[in-house]
């Protein structure tokens, strides 16, 4: 029997539109021999769409079409599975639309790689693929991730975090603060988002404040952190979990842009295409695979990584971007993307493992995580219910 695998992508994000490409090379990658595909299309009002018409090529393209084709559902527990119902339940007719045993969630960014649709999935009781509620949570949001980091000994950026409130209170103070911890040229981003999304290089005063200012349009919050010298950004992907986990090749990204721009990554010429595994998404992005680093440079970007990875006791498949100083041959840890763009497939396949034998692992690591969760204890039994006095509308002591 064939697992059911739903495929849960988009949702509302800015990143939405890369999830999609993702989650359709995903699908075209995924063996139709083991498992029976289930797409979960998130719109970007978080209202979830399932059907044949996201199966086929080219949907995208007329987002409202495949709409009105495929039917809203909303997932419901029943037995050993959930349930994709039909929303609204019809007068006359089943409501059952479709089954799913494990999730592979194809998301990125705030409201669904944050942790957001995680615990939605944990809340169905639904084994899923990738991070968990905690890990995810952790790797959106770039402050935190880097506290983690620290705490495992793990080097990062020095940066200084604002808050919309804090700077626009006091602009000229919140410069200072930047000027005094980082210096100039450093990189303004948001928080808890990827892609590259609002990211910004200021060299001077002025182009601070504006990248600071474009940076609060998309989060309430900002980092602004150290510019690397001589940068040059170095990837490696990691397979695993908390039990055992290895890397990948390394990559080098070629951009020309002091860092790797949204644009840069999805909209360069012959980027965003198509949603076979072969085209579109970070796959196509000019890259150098293996990057050209001397054996110890590798093994120690490919340290780092699994470092990231644990220190965030992250899961399933994600891929650590690096910082070089390409003078010094020094390391940094810049993030860690716990659901990354094309599942780094690219990656994995340089390294001898096929895209579908990755979503194989990927779907066995989700199954292994519901089984070690289903031996714990859920609840303590005791009769507590039964013999409490609860004291009426004052309520109960405490003891």
């Amino acid at each position: 029997m064939k697992i059911r695998v739903g495929v849960f992508f988009g949702g509302k994000t800015v990143e939405h539109e890369v999830s999609v490409i993702s989650a359709m090379q995903a699908i075209a990658a995924l063996d139709r021999e083991k498992y029976e595909v289930v797409p979960v299309y998130i719109t970007k009002d978080n209202r979830l769409f399932t059907g044949q018409v996201f199966l086929t090529d080219g949907w995208y393209r007329d987002i409202p079409a495949a709409l009105s084709t495929g039917v809203r559902v909303l997932p419901v527990r029943e037995g050993n599975a959930v349930q994709l119902m039909r929303h609204p339940a019809p007068r006359f007719g089943k409501a059952y639309v479709a089954a799913i045993d494990v999730a592979l969630p194809v998301v990125h960014g705030t409201n669904v790689e944050d942790g957001a649709l995680q615990g939605f999935l944990e809340y169905l009781d639904l084994p899923y693929a990738g991070p968990d509620v905690a890990s995810a949570a952790a790797g959106m949001d770039k402050w935190t991730m880097k506290a983690l980091f620290r705490a495992a000994h793990v080097p990062v950026c020095d940066g200084v975090r604002f808050t919309a409130a804090q700077w626009f209170a006091d602009a000229d103070a919140a410069r200072a603060r930047v000027l005094a911890a980082v210096g100039l040229p450093c990189v303004v981003k948001p928080v808890n988002l990827g892609s590259s999304v609002g990211i910004g290089f200021a060299r001077d005063e002025d182009a601070l404040a504006q990248c600071v200012t474009d940076a609060f349009s998309y989060a309430p919050v900002v980092l602004c952190e150290r510019a690397v010298q001589n940068l040059r950004e170095i990837n490696c992907a990691v397979l695993g979990d908390r039990d055992g986990a290895r890397v990948s090749v390394c990559e080098e990204p070629l951009n020309a842009t002091d860092v790797l721009t949204y644009r840069d990554k999805y909209m360069a010429p012959g980027g965003a295409k198509g949603g076979k595994s072969g085209g579109g998404g970070m796959a196509q992005l000019a890259r150098q695979v293996p990057a050209a680093l001397s054996p110890e440079q590798t093994e120690r970007a490919q340290s780092l990584a699994l470092q990231a990875f644990q220190a965030i006791d992250a899961s399933g498949c994600a891929r650590v971007d690096l910082l070089m100083d390409g003078a010094t041959g020094e390391f940094c840890v810049n993030e860690i993307n716990t659901i990354p763009g094309s599942l780094a497939f690219y990656l994995w396949e340089a390294s001898g493992l096929s895209f579908s034998a990755l979503l194989d692992e990927m779907i066995a690591l989700a199954l292994k995580r519901r089984r070690e969760l289903d031996g714990l204890q859920r609840s303590f039994d005791v009769n507590l219910l039964q013999s409490a006095s609860l004291g009426g509308a004052k309520g109960a002591k405490r003891a």
